[in-house]
C-alpha cells in the first residue's frame, strides 16, 4: 500500500519522467519536422509567401519570357525557337511605337494633375477646411469604386445628346463636344476620368505626410513672423519633397498600366488614337492568337518601363542622414 502511493505521487499526471528533486516536472523535448537550424526562423514564416511569390509571379515571368522566343499561338500550335525574331518585328512594328506614343502621352498629361491636385485637396482638409470628414470621404470614395461603375458613370456623363458635361456646355452657349468621338479629346477625357477615379489615393499619402511635419517648424516660422503663405512655400512644400517623388514615381508607374478605363470607355478609339501599348498586346496576342509575339511587345515595353523608372529615380529626393 506504501509502495502504491509513492509511485502515484512521484509519477506526473500521463505519465512521464518524474520530477527533478524539489518537486519541478521535466519539461518534454519539443517534436521537430526539421533538424535544428535546418532553416532560419524567419524563412520559415516566409515560406508561404514566397511559394506563391514563385508561382504567380515569378513562374509566369519565366514562361513569358521564354513564349517571347518562340512563335507560340494561342490555339497552342507553334511552339518552335525563333530567337529574337519576335523582338525584331517589334522594334520594326509601327502600331506597336504608335501605341506606345499614346501610352507616354497618357502618363504627361495624367500624372501631373494627378499630383498637383492631390497636394491641393490635402492642403485644404489639412489646413483645417469645415466638415473635414466629409471632404475626406468625397475625395476617396471614387477610388474604392471598381473600373466597371467608373467607366458606366462617365460614358453618361460624356452621352453626345444627354451627357452632363454637354449639357452643361450648352447652358454657357457653347458648343458640344465629341468626349470620347474626337480625336484630339478622347485622351483628354479619359485622363480626366482617371483623375476623378484615383486622385483619392495620393490625397491620402499627402494627407498622412503633411501630418508628420513637425509643428515646432511652424512655431518657429509663426515666431519669425511668417505668415500662412511663407509657412507653405517655406515650410510645408520643402517637407514634402520627399512623398511628393514618390507618389510622383508610382503615379508614372500606374499610369504606364493603362488599359481597363481605355478598354470600357473607347476600346482604344476613335481610329486607334487612345489605344495604350497593353491594349495592343491584348489585341495581338487574343485576338491574333500571337502569344510568342506578344509575350515579345510585353518585354519590350517592360523595358522601357524600367528605364522610365530609373530616370525617375535620379530626381527622387534622398533621404538626408
Amino acid at each position: 500500500m506504501t509502495a502504491t502511493s509513492t509511485t502515484n505521487a512521484t509519477t506526473p499526471p500521463g505519465g512521464g519522467a518524474p520530477p527533478e528533486p524539489g518537486g519541478v516536472v521535466p519539461r518534454r523535448s519539443p517534436i521537430r519536422l526539421l533538424p535544428p537550424g535546418f532553416l532560419p526562423p524567419g524563412l520559415l514564416f516566409a515560406l508561404p509567401f514566397l511559394l506563391l511569390f514563385a508561382a504567380f509571379l515569378v513562374w509566369p515571368l519565366v514562361q513569358g519570357l521564354w513564349m517571347s522566343f518562340t512563335d507560340i499561338a494561342l490555339t497552342g500550335r507553334g511552339g518552335d525557337f525563333v530567337g529574337t525574331a519576335n523582338y525584331a518585328e517589334a522594334l520594326a512594328d509601327a502600331e506597336m511605337w504608335r501605341t506606345v506614343g499614346h501610352t507616354l502621352l497618357f502618363t504627361l498629361i495624367s500624372t501631373v494633375p494627378l499630383v498637383v491636385v492631390a497636394l491641393v485637396m490635402a492642403l485644404l482638409v489639412y489646413t483645417g477646411l469645415p466638415g473635414q470628414w466629409v471632404w475626406r470621404l468625397a475625395f476617396f470614395a471614387p477610388y474604392l469604386l471598381p473600373v466597371g461603375v467608373v467607366a458606366l458613370l462617365w460614358l453618361w456623363l460624356y452621352q453626345p445628346d444627354l451627357g452632363l458635361w454637354n449639357q452643361l456646355l450648352t447652358a454657357l452657349g457653347l458648343d458640344r463636344v465629341d468626349w470620347l468621338s474626337d480625336q484630339s479629346v478622347a485622351l483628354w477625357s479619359i485622363a480626366l476620368t482617371t483623375l476623378w477615379w484615383t486622385v483619392g489615393f495620393n490625397f491620402l499619402l499627402f494627407l498622412a505626410a503633411l501630418q508628420a511635419v513637425p509643428d515646432h517648424l511652424y512655431e518657429a516660422a509663426a515666431i519669425d513672423g511668417a505668415g500662412a503663405w511663407r509657412r507653405l512655400w517655406s515650410v510645408t512644400l520643402p517637407q514634402l519633397r520627399r512623398i511628393t517623388g514618390v507618389v510622383t514615381v508610382l503615379q508614372v508607374l500606374a499610369s504606364l498600366k493603362v488599359f481597363d478605363q481605355v478598354y470600357l470607355l473607347t476600346k482604344g478609339g476613335p481610329n486607334g488614337a487612345t489605344r495604350p501599348v497593353l491594349e495592343y498586346m491584348y489585341d495581338v496576342g487574343f485576338t491574333g492568337y500571337r502569344l510568342g509575339y506578344a509575350s515579345a511587345i510585353s518585354y519590350v515595353f517592360f523595358a522601357i518601363v524600367i528605364a522610365v523608372s530609373v530616370a525617375q529615380l535620379a530626381f527622387v529626393p534622398r533621404k538626408e542622414s
